[in-house]
């Protein structure tokens, strides 16, 4: 269900635009000739084409899982999500209009799905003049649509390849198609009436939901990663993190090995903190009280730990001899958040106000060099191959290299 419902909430916004876009193309060619039947002969090919179109969206999701879990390695799937949540910001500046260079990157349909299409209408039209009335044209016009390289479907598509299985994959997609399917079953042929005005604002408001999903997917990469430099991290610097840590003395094993207790419920570790010892190897007593799919492995990437755990049951962990340091906890989508404190560093649990002040001076940076920036001159024609002017550039690199000093602040590198 970790897949079901985000995907479900994309589907829903999604629908807007497929109103906008594919509605009147739906009524002129899939649903050709039953603009004077009754109530049944117009739903039943409405419901027709949604049927095929969701099993188009799943069997292209049962692929891309199936793929995706192919690179599902240790050393590739996290930047199979970085990858994933480039090219879905990518996609959510392209959809807003306002990007010219990144709507470069959206596909376009390819030759043969064109002529497919092409196809469908022309049998449409024929049948509708001869007063005949198939549903194998809004079922092969619902099994196409699953192949449009459109942009709110690729990021579905992105979303379900990076699903980590088929199975996982062809859920995502499933949800997506339940989204988008109550609202073009009533849309009728009012569709075509939507405001042009409406039509932009849907996409905005689109792109924004794609962009999230970029940016969670860049995270998740990150998380797994074990990068400084995440939503967590930024969150527990400005507002203060959970640093409860494991109480009490370390157990001994009868091996001599400390071993450290860990519960894994409702999606999150408890304790979100672990304190382990410096230098000496740690056993990880992982008792697992739930089934989901999130949970299913354990994640210490800095350690070069991934594991997985059996459901409603105790898994052992033999965590190696480390360092002093903080590590990052989570899990193998890179989802649960957690830290693994080892000797001296669990002493300083919020690192001193060293990550505080750099958030501040990295906002005040950020807001000096927009100042400076912007008392020069504005150089419209001289923009570069990305259609960004000298100081937008000089704006973008001076935020992200103030951003990236003030993440390596966070993981305590500075």
């Amino acid at each position: 269900m970790d897949l079901f419902f985000p995907s479900l909430t994309l589907g829903l916004i999604t629908s807007l635009h497929c109103v906008s876009m594919c509605g009147p193309m739906v009524v002129t060619y899939a649903l050709k000739g039953t603009e004077d039947g009754t109530i049944a002969q117009r739903v039943v090919p409405n419901l027709a084409y949604q049927a095929a179109k969701i099993v188009s969206y799943m069997l292209v999701g049962l692929l891309l899982g199936a793929v995706g879990s192919a690179f599902d390695l240790d050393a590739i799937r996290p930047y199979v999500m970085l990858i994933a949540g480039a090219f879905m910001i990518v996609l959510a500046l392209g959809m807003t209009g306002r990007v010219p260079w990144a709507a470069r990157f959206t596909p376009r349909p390819p030759r043969f799905l064109v002529r497919a299409f092409t196809a469908v209408r022309r049998k449409a039209v024929t049948d509708a003049e001869h007063d005949r009335s198939t549903l194998a044209t809004p079922i092969t016009f619902g099994l196409l649509t699953g192949l449009m390289p459109c942009a709110p479907l690729m990021a579905a598509q992105l979303n379900a390849a990076a699903s980590g299985s088929a199975v996982n994959g062809a859920i995502a997609m499933f949800a997506f198609g339940l989204g988008t399917a109550p609202l073009m079953l009533g849309f009728g042929t009012a569709s075509s009436l939507i405001p042009r005005a409406w039509k932009e604002r849907v996409m905005v408001a689109l792109a924004v939901v794609v962009l999230v999903f970029g940016v969670t997917y860049l995270n998740r990469g990150a998380m797994l990663l074990g990068s400084p430099v995440t939503l967590q991290s930024v969150k527990a610097s400005v507002l203060g993190g959970e640093q409860t840590a494991a109480t009490g003395e370390l157990v001994t094993g009868a091996d001599g090995v400390a071993e450290v207790p860990l519960t894994i419920a409702n999606v999150q570790f408890q304790p979100a903190v672990v304190d382990i010892p410096a230098d000496v190897p740690v056993r990880l007593i992982v008792d697992r009280q739930e089934a989901n799919a999130c949970s299913d492995q354990l994640a210490v990437p800095q350690l070069g730990v991934l594991v997985d755990l059996a459901p409603n049951a105790v898994t052992v962990i033999e965590l190696p001899a480390a360092e002093a340091g903080t590590y990052t906890l989570t899990c193998g989508m890179g989802m649960m958040s957690g830290q693994l404190r080892v000797g001296a560093a669990a002493g300083d649990p919020s690192g001193g106000d060293g990550p505080g002040i750099a958030l501040v001076l990295a906002l005040g940076g950020i807001l000096a060099a927009g100042a400076a920036l912007a008392r020069t001159a504005p150089a419209e024609a001289d923009r570069g191959p990305l259609g960004l002017t000298r100081r937008e550039v000089l704006l973008a690199v001076t935020g992200i290299v103030i951003a990236v000093f003030a993440g390596l602040a966070f993981g305590g590198l500075l």
